[in-house]
């Protein structure tokens, strides 16, 4: 069985930039033409990502876990690519600012899409 969640946005060529261009996803498949509404699949290391801009699929605000061997990496990486953290992106004192060791032992940080839809990097 396989379980592929699917993230609401309001506007899906500003949500493919932000996944292709800053989070390294790749387009997988879409409908013929990219305009609203409309339903695009995405992968990343092999796994799928659904993004909609239908009305009924889904709310805003969800949080996706993305697992990865290095947060650091990806971080910085993001960063270089234009991703904005909230504060100081050099004093990770919050887990939107950068990788931070969680309490039940997994190393994280957060990014949120431009819908409000925030996806937690996790390196457990």
């Amino acid at each position: 069985m396989t379980i592929v969640p699917t993230v609401r946005v309001r506007h899906m060529q500003t949500a493919l930039a932000f996944y292709t261009q800053v989070l390294d996803f790749v387009m997988a498949s879409a409908d013929a033409e990219v305009s609203d509404p409309t339903h695009v699949a995405l992968l990343r290391e092999g796994d799928l990502l659904f993004l909609s801009s239908h009305q009924g699929d889904g709310a805003f605000g969800q949080a996706i876990v993305v697992m990865t061997d290095d947060v650091d990496a990806l971080c910085t990486t993001f960063r270089a690519r234009g991703l904005k953290t909230p504060g100081n992106p050099d004093a990770p004192v919050e887990v939107h600012e950068g990788p931070l060791n969680q309490t039940w032992g997994t190393r994280e940080f957060y990014v949120d899409d431009p819908d409000g839809n925030t996806l937690r990097f996790m390196q457990g």
